[in-house]
């Protein structure tokens, strides 16, 4: 990630931001969580990222006191502790006020749960995370790298529904996410006497012992040698049908299984993830640029309304042969930045601020006649001669193509 990494001969190794980018914040506080700024293509961005190896954590003797003594505490990796959680929400906050795109690679196994942590206020801390993330306003992106894993409550905090307008989370093809581990699930969903009912349906030596104690009959060395052997049989075949069990669990923590429940937006390769996520955040950055425009044309339209506007005139821009482009990140950026483009999409917001502003006035004039009748004299002693000319002659028209409204007055 950092960029500066060297091979065996001493070279260069590219990584996911640019060369000589990398720049960590708070490095010496809360080691478990990496965070700094970089550059992606060269967009600078905020980067929180995990520790996977288990850090010292030193707690200082109080100078005042002579009975305290320097404490040093193991850390394991891939877990937030109170202190790296609190990192990684100021973090957050201070990425979000610097107005930088986020990006976080998910890499958590959960939180600390021991007395100890609980007595650190872990739940707080880890609470301070959600709303950073709710108060974000530039793009956020959680990506699981390749044999990460997202676990438990790290993925509560992190989940896109938190901000949906601003966050969308990705995954690599070898990560893997889920509520619990396989281990886990296999623990709750499927006990020791469960792969016991499934020896006997599936093994037929099993199946055979086992009918054969129920038998009546038989002397009892023969009883107690079929039990041996049904022990001796269960003791072999639990192994291999306990690793079978894990095998199926872990099928549903899989990026595609993922994709198929709609919690991630697309599954990455690692290769190819840097010049995903360049076009990815350029775009993102282009079209938050626009919905502030929108925004300020009319306030009254939400992040999804926007999109569908920004759709809508990609696919009249380049045809209804071409809609498909819409979801090539690429062809996306081409197009925004294209000034022939970008002049149609700014006499589309025109349009949309000329009739958000008719349909304030409209609102206004439906409140009461008399305010209407004023707001109508006020704006033409506003007007220039020529315009109110106009306003004249639109005036005559409209009471002409009405002449109900003229008898009665």
């Amino acid at each position: 990630v950092s960029t500066q990494s060297t091979g065996v001969d001493g070279a260069w190794v590219s990584g996911f931001f640019d060369k000589d980018s990398w720049v960590e914040c708070l490095n010496n506080w809360a080691k478990t969580v990496v965070c700094g700024r970089a550059r992606l293509g060269g967009i600078p961005m905020g980067v929180i990222c995990v520790e996977t190896r288990t850090v010292e954590c030193e707690e200082p003797a109080d100078p005042a006191n002579l009975d305290t003594e320097t404490k040093i505490t193991q850390q394991p990796g891939q877990v937030w502790f109170p202190d790296s959680a609190y990192k990684t929400a100021q973090a957050i906050k201070d990425f979000n006020r610097e107005e930088l795109p986020l990006i976080i690679f998910a890499n958590w196994r959960g939180f600390s749960g021991g007395m100890r942590d609980m007595y650190g206020e872990i739940l707080k801390y880890g609470s301070y995370i959600v709303d950073s993330l709710v108060e974000y306003k530039q793009p956020v992106f959680v990506y699981i790298p390749p044999y990460g894993e997202l676990r438990g409550g790290a993925w509560v905090v992190v989940d896109p529904k938190i901000n949906p307008d601003v966050m969308e989370m990705f995954a690599d093809k070898d990560s893997r996410g889920g509520v619990l581990e396989p281990e886990g699930t296999v623990t709750v969903q499927f006990k020791q006497r469960d792969i016991v009912q499934t020896m006997k349906r599936i093994d037929p030596l099993y199946k055979t012992l086992f009918s054969k104690i129920g038998e009546e009959g038989g002397s009892h060395e023969e009883r107690k040698k079929n039990v041996t052997d049904l022990r001796n049989r269960e003791a072999y075949l639990m192994p291999s049908y306990h690793m079978i069990s894990t095998t199926f669990a872990d099928l549903h923590d899989t990026p595609q299984r993922m994709m198929a429940k709609g919690v991630i937006q697309e599954i990455l390769d690692w290769t190819s993830a840097r010049e995903f996520f360049f076009w990815k955040v350029r775009r993102r950055i282009l079209e938050s640029e626009i919905e502030r425009k929108l925004t300020l044309a009319n306030d009254k339209l939400n992040h999804g309304q926007m999109q569908s506007m920004l759709r809508r005139w990609f696919i009249e821009s380049k045809g209804p042969v071409q809609n498909y482009l819409w979801d090539d990140h690429q062809a996306v950026v081409e197009w925004l930045i294209d000034e022939e483009e970008r002049q149609c999409i700014e006499d589309n917001i025109k349009i949309i601020e000329r009739d958000a502003l008719i349909q304030k006035i409209d609102t206004l004039a439906s409140v009461s006649e008399d305010l209407s009748l004023e707001a109508v004299v006020s704006l033409l002693q506003k007007m220039n001669p020529r315009q109110q000319g106009e306003v004249k002659k639109l005036l005559e028209s409209s009471i002409v193509a009405d002449p109900k409204s003229s008898e009665e007055e």
